[in-house]
């Protein structure tokens, strides 16, 4: 983006993608923190079920901290750390 304030309702709908390439979800709503007028982390829907499997089944989405987000343009680019959330659930379900 150009720095221009834009609508924040314009990031809804935009897929998100990690910085490696990998869908990560689709923004449904946009967590604001009021009284500091910023925006502390994006609610996906249709969530990647390869990087969330089984412990997102009965869950309608998510929320990625907004710290983890790269870039917003067409497309949201966020930090890989998503990626690593699917080897950290492999690792426990080996242990389990």
């Amino acid at each position: 983006m150009d720095g221009t304030p834009q609508e924040i309702t314009s990031v809804v709908g935009r897929e998100v993608y990690s910085n490696n390439g990998v869908y990560v979800g689709e923004i449904e709503d946009v967590r604001l923190d009021i009284e500091r007028e910023t925006v502390t982390g994006l609610a996906l829907s249709t969530i990647n079920s390869d990087i969330f499997g089984n412990s997102m089944q009965d869950s309608r989405g998510i929320i990625i901290p907004y710290r983890w987000v790269r870039a917003v343009g067409d497309v949201v680019l966020v930090n890989d750390i998503v990626e690593r959330y699917r080897g950290a659930s492999d690792e426990e379900e080996a242990a389990a």
